[in-house]
């Protein structure tokens, strides 16, 4: 139990659901749908499907606990009138331009965080990968996938335990030149710890990665709390070494884009930190 009686459990299990409302959508997927605009640059977009999916996924935990805080992506904060000290942050649609493109990696992220500020439970849903991550605070992280021969399977995830030879680092080049800059330059000499580099396009698909083992590390500046909240707590509960960066408040609304791009976001096998990691 959290420190409200509220055994996690519960909460995954509105997570869950809520997650597969949002997922729901976006397996609808239709270009002549999309209603895409541009937010804050041209590789950054909100669609119709965005938007139908946030509200799908408040619709669910709303119903289930109407007195909890909800924040996400493209609407306002839910304050109540007597909140419940939980807060939900949701983002509907991470990977918006894979999901443009029609490109799998894009998924629905629901996680929830209690009074004391911990994380309880996270979901990542992806449904064109058929794939959904959950976890809960001290639960372990799960994985429940339709397998390409149909068969279905819920397993632990544990990650990569240690460092192996022919190590990935997931990471992504942001619009923004300066931020660019200066994660090219915080990866350019240790680079040499890493046989490649993968970018999914999907940051809580890639905190996932990590979870699931798929890759070693993952770094991204810019993100918001929606973007890594329950993808972080999938990799963390996998074994997996977690830095979330510091932002203000999402009751307040988003942070500025100024604010998002001067933190960073990181995960990767245990000890292994030092090979990648900017210096704060």
């Amino acid at each position: 139990m959290n420190q409200a009686g509220i055994a996690a459990d519960d909460l995954l299990e509105v997570a869950r659901r809520a997650a597969a409302a949002g997922a729901a959508v976006l397996a609808g997927r239709d270009p002549s749908a999309f209603g895409a605009a541009e937010k804050s640059s041209d590789a950054d977009w909100v669609t119709a499907f965005d938007l139908a999916a946030e509200r799908a996924v408040r619709a669910v935990i709303a119903e289930a606990r109407p007195h909890d805080v909800i924040t996400g992506e493209e609407l306002a904060p839910a304050l109540p009138a007597e909140p419940s000290g939980y807060r939900w942050s949701i983002d509907p649609l991470d990977g918006t331009m894979n999901f443009i493109r029609n490109i799998a990696y894009h998924c629905t992220s629901v996680a929830v965080v209690g009074p004391d500020g911990a994380w309880l439970a996270g979901v990542v849903d992806a449904p064109a990968l058929r794939r959904s991550y959950f976890a809960t605070r001290g639960g372990g992280a799960w994985l429940e996938e339709t397998r390409a021969d149909g068969q279905h399977s819920v397993r632990q995830l544990h990650g990569p335990t240690q460092p192996r030879h022919g190590t990935l680092i997931a990471t992504a080049v942001t619009s923004d030149v300066p931020t660019r800059r200066r994660l090219i330059a915080a990866l350019d000499a240790k680079m040499d710890h890493f046989g490649d580099f993968r970018r999914l396009g999907s940051a809580a698909l890639e905190l996932c990665a990590v979870a699931e083992g798929g890759v070693d590390a993952y770094l991204e500046f810019g993100l918001f709390e929606h973007d890594f909240a329950a993808g972080a707590l999938i990799a963390q509960e996998a074994g997996a070494w977690v830095h979330r960066p510091e932002l203000s408040s999402a009751m307040n609304g988003l942070p500025s884009r100024e604010e998002v791009l001067s933190v960073w976001t990181g995960a990767c096998v245990p000890g292994m930190e030092g090979s990648f990691a900017p210096q704060d």
